[in-house]
């Protein structure tokens, strides 16, 4: 047992913990597991020397079930999933569609201009139209059919630090994460039901806990993870899955577009694939680098589903999900040093996600992969030091990722000028190879692109709903099955709410009530309050996107793990 806020915890002891039940951490835990087995059985054939391994290999996860907070496009690249599991059809893999068919076209309001040819970088014939929330309830079965230990509700709470006691990278060693106490009620005092989060101790933790995520900004701050790199920037998607008529559907179809409702100066563009069982994914990816305060993503998807080329697939049909969640898009100069005394980072908490193609469920079980050969090592050589653990870096640039990301190291900010100007900056950074720019293209924080309220127009976050096209806010929360207790505290820390009525009113109109996809933050009235005014959190209203983390012009909201379980509840996205 260990103590920790006036409590006695209990502690798990595992030999690597895998935070976060996405695609890097899945098939990180399956791969060290075939590791382990095929050493074993060299060990029992006489073919190696040494004694066996059993380690434990532990993975947690905050949502209600294993793929509950999974949320992606999602046209995947099978190529890991090959290396990993070469046999995963036989398994039963929950493909949707093989592409059939890929267009990409520019949108004006009314009409839509098809490209004649589709870039090579988007050409997804052969790839697979997924659900990541269905592949990653898939990989978690295949992890715990080989004695992986899977944990869902258990939300990586905070790291377990230790000062090492000599020299070492970062001066601190990752002991383990404790996870979040439960039983705690909206005043902060422990209710009849308390249970104090428990203290995971490992020798290694691959922290996989997707973008923005709770540890991997503590190791960043403390360890300085990110010094001498490019500001992370992201996106944020928004998407809906509809069930269409037949007669609408095409299984395998793909479809990437450009310009409306964005514009011109705005990162952007949406996707339509039509999945298994005529479902069609429907998203809206906005760079949160924008500098309109009254930007609103959910607004400007439910303007896309107006346009007569989406609205033809969706007529006669109904929502059936949605979710939202932000992208890494900073490229490679953003990816942060990948390990230290004691952990590594992968998939979207090390940024590895290639924008240009908008994929990154490859990345993530890659370089959750390469994590757990390195891990692998420190189970047989006794030894999580840094010093072994910095071979994963290593192996990553030595991978596919390196070569896949190094092309495109400054994709994102080609785009930096609008989108005329990076199509063609893109399209010759493509053709050669990034050769011909500048080492490294600089990035800024997305909240430093903000524009004072007073020189755009409000109207762009107006709109209207018909409730079977269109949803408000409250709506689409509703389809996200998003659940929080309400008498727990607030896991949206606002460190000073006073700043929300005043300076952030009058210089940006509060972006908060517009950036949050969810309908979490509002600016309410109340005569007892200064100025009249005060910031309501409808936290149970959160899918988990980060956005507010990121986007908040002030940065004085934190997001931290709410109950373990509580959140979205995604089985189709």
């Amino acid at each position: 047992m260990s103590k920790g806020n006036d409590v006695r915890r209990e502690v798990l002891d595992a030999d690597v913990l895998f935070v976060g039940g996405g695609p890097a951490s899945l098939a990180g835990a399956v791969r060290l597991k075939q590791l382990v087995d095929a050493h074993n059985a060299a060990v029992e054939g006489g073919e190696k020397q040494g004694g066996r391994l059993d380690p434990v290999i532990l993975v947690i996860e905050k949502g209600a079930h294993m793929g509950a907070h999974g949320i992606s496009g999602a046209v995947m690249d099978p190529r890991a999933l090959e290396e990993l599991l070469p046999d995963h059809m036989e398994r039963g893999f929950p493909l949707e569609s093989r592409v059939t068919s890929d267009d990409v076209a520019y949108l004006t309001k009314r009409r839509a201009w098809k490209l004649p040819f589709v870039p090579r970088f988007l050409d997804n014939r052969g790839h697979y139209v997924v659900s990541l929330s269905r592949v990653a309830a898939w990989l978690s079965k295949q992890a715990e059919a080989m004695d992986v230990q899977v944990f869902p509700e258990f939300a990586g709470a905070r790291p377990l630090l230790e000062t090492c006691p000599d020299a070492c990278v970062g001066g601190k060693r990752l002991i383990g994460v404790r996870t979040g106490d439960k039983g705690v009620g909206a005043d902060g005092k422990r209710k009849a039901n308390f249970e104090p989060g428990v203290d995971i101790h490992a020798e290694v933790t691959v922290v996989g806990e997707g973008p923005r995520g709770t540890i991997t900004k503590v190791l960043a701050d403390e360890l300085k993870l990110d010094a001498g790199k490019n500001p992370q920037v992201y996106s944020i998607g928004v998407k809906e899955v509809w069930e269409v008529r037949p007669e609408n559907h095409e299984k395998g179809r793909v479809l990437h577009t450009m310009g409306w409702p964005l514009g011109g100066s705005v990162y952007g563009g949406a996707f339509v694939y039509h999945m298994d069982k005529n479902l069609v994914s429907l998203g809206l990816v906005v760079g949160l680098d924008y500098a309109n305060p009254y930007l609103d993503p959910q607004v400007e998807l439910q303007r896309l589903k107006r346009h007569p080329r989406i609205a033809k697939v969706l007529e006669g049909g109904e929502c059936v999900q949605y979710g939202a969640k932000t992208i890494p898009e900073g490229g490679w100069f953003s990816v942060p040093r990948l390990y230290g005394e004691g952990f590594m980072l992968a998939g979207d908490s090390a940024g590895l996600l290639d924008s240009r193609r908008l994929k990154g469920i490859h990345l993530a079980m890659k370089s959750g992969m390469l994590a757990a050969e390195t891990a692998f090592e420190t189970l047989v050589e006794k030894d999580s030091s840094a010093r072994v653990l910095s071979r994963y870096a290593g192996r990553v640039e030595r991978s596919w990722i390196k070569e896949e990301l190094w092309p495109v190291r400054n994709f994102h900010q080609c785009f930096k000028g609008g989108l005329l100007q990076g199509i063609v900056r893109s399209s010759l950074h493509s053709l050669l190879g990034g050769r011909g720019f500048l080492k490294r293209l600089p990035t800024r924080p997305d909240p430093s692109y903000y524009g004072r309220a007073g020189d755009f127009d409000p109207a762009c976050a107006v709109d209207k709903y018909d409730d079977r096209l269109t949803f408000d806010k409250p709506k689409c929360v509703y389809l996200s099955g998003a659940i929080h207790s309400e008498d727990q505290p607030a896991h949206l820390h606002v460190a000073d709410t006073e700043v929300c009525v005043t300076r952030c009113r009058e210089e940006f109109k509060n972006p908060c009530e517009r950036f949050c996809p969810a309908k979490v933050y509002e600016i309410v009235e109340d005569a007892g309050a200064p100025r009249g005014l005060r910031l309501q959190i409808n936290f149970s209203n959160c899918v988990h996107c980060k956005t507010c983390d990121i986007k908040d012009p002030y940065q004085i909201i934190t997001w931290v793990t709410p109950e373990g379980g509580g959140g979205p509840r995604y089985s189709v996205l």
